[in-house]
């Protein structure tokens, strides 16, 4: 999903006020500029560039480097080529040292999931002292972890599911235990989360105990801390854009109506049944009231730049609540996120530059504010 966002926003970068470098973090972590642009407008195109540039790279590359100590005479970006006989993860068959290095502006992080929106490459953008687009260290880490992410929107008086943290170790130590305490504080069904992960991978949605193992089991797999929560009964899913700094705004909501019974991986990537409604079909005073919802959520984590708040609305009750926010939201032309702002008047081109425009104004607000005491 990384590469086919990143397709979209490399497309659409104006060149008159732009000269965008892309780059290409490898699996084991090596940073590479790759031998093309990227270009994947579907998951099966993500998976053959992503195959094509490291087979690449693993005979000979271009590696970057970012300073994270700059000052006005250092290049911010250092590329490194790499001999033929270099083999992915040694520092053999260098042919040549630095090629060059290059002074970056601006960075547009389009990094889905763990070490890219949890605050890992928000904390080396800041010690290198660079813009960047999107939410800063705190919020990229706290729209990533679910359970600190309902913490803070509880401590904001919003209305989220009813949910219980499970640590990994507890549940392999303990499973009778933790079993039989989730069965007497939740009513069936219930939804269970790895607490830090992104595109509802290792979701379960369990209708009994058997399931419930099973999805404790399923989410143990990925994260050392698991959410339990109650299911919504009936509920409708609600997304909205929000976009801005300190005074954000939000966009129209949209609703997603999923081929399967919950929006899982499957049905987010995979199932063409799923369909998008933009705007929703909502009342005034409901769509007001998500709207403000969304930028409360927002302002509960401390996001900048963007983010985007999945509400449940109970189809029974009329209540809402906040399931999530996601600070680095899909990016495509099709993603939820651009459709929302297009729908709300304003173009998947204007959309990139309003948020970088957003990232040097944060970037520049933090450059006036004293370091010491002297």
């Amino acid at each position: 999903m990384s590469i086919r966002s990143a397709t979209s926003v490399f497309a659409n970068l104006a060149r008159n006020r732009y000269d965008p470098v892309a780059l290409y973090i490898l699996p084991q972590g090596r940073w590479i500029v790759p031998d093309r642009q990227p270009a994947a407008l579907s998951e099966a195109d993500a998976r053959d560039y992503m195959k094509d540039q490291e087979a690449r790279q693993a005979r000979t590359s271009r590696e970057a480097h970012l300073v994270a100590y700059p000052n006005d005479d250092q290049a911010l970006l250092t590329i490194e080529r790499r001999g033929p006989d270099h083999e992915a993860g040694q520092s053999t068959g260098v042919d040549s040292a630095v090629v060059h290095g290059m002074h970056l502006d601006v960075v547009f992080p389009v990094l889905h999931g763990p070490c890219g929106e949890d605050g890992t490459v928000q904390g080396l953008l800041e010690l290198a002292n660079l813009p960047y687009v999107g939410a800063g260290v705190l919020a990229s880490s706290v729209g990533m972890d679910k359970s600190v992410m309902k913490t803070l929107f509880a401590a904001r008086g919003l209305p989220t599911p009813a949910h219980v943290v499970v640590k990994r170790r507890d549940w392999l130590a303990e499973r009778a235990r933790v079993l039989a305490d989730l069965m007497a504080g939740f009513t069936l069904p219930v939804f269970v989360k790895p607490a830090n992960l992104g595109s509802s991978v290792g979701i379960s949605k369990a209708k009994d105990r058997a399931g419930l193992e099973q999805a404790l089991d399923l989410a143990a797999q990925y994260d050392r801390k698991l959410v339990v929560e109650a299911a919504v009964p009936n509920a409708r899913e609600i997304e909205v854009a929000v976009l801005g700094n300190d005074e954000p705004e939000a966009s129209v909501p949209g609703e997603i109506i999923p081929s399967r019974e919950f929006y899982d991986y499957e049905a987010k990537y995979l199932d063409e049944g799923t369909k998008l409604e933009i705007p929703a079909s909502l009342s005034p005073a409901q769509t007001a009231e998500v709207r403000r919802l969304a930028v409360e959520a927002f302002l509960a984590v401390d996001a900048a730049g963007m983010g985007r708040v999945d509400f449940l609305l109970d189809r029974n009750s009329g209540e809402w609540f906040v399931s999530e926010i996601n600070t680095i939201p899909g990016f495509t032309t099709i993603s939820m996120y651009p459709k929302l702002w297009d729908a709300s008047g304003l173009s998947y081109v204007a959309l990139v530059n309003r948020l970088i425009d957003l990232a040097y104004k944060r970037h520049a607000e933090k450059q006036d504010l004293r370091t010491t005491v002297s």
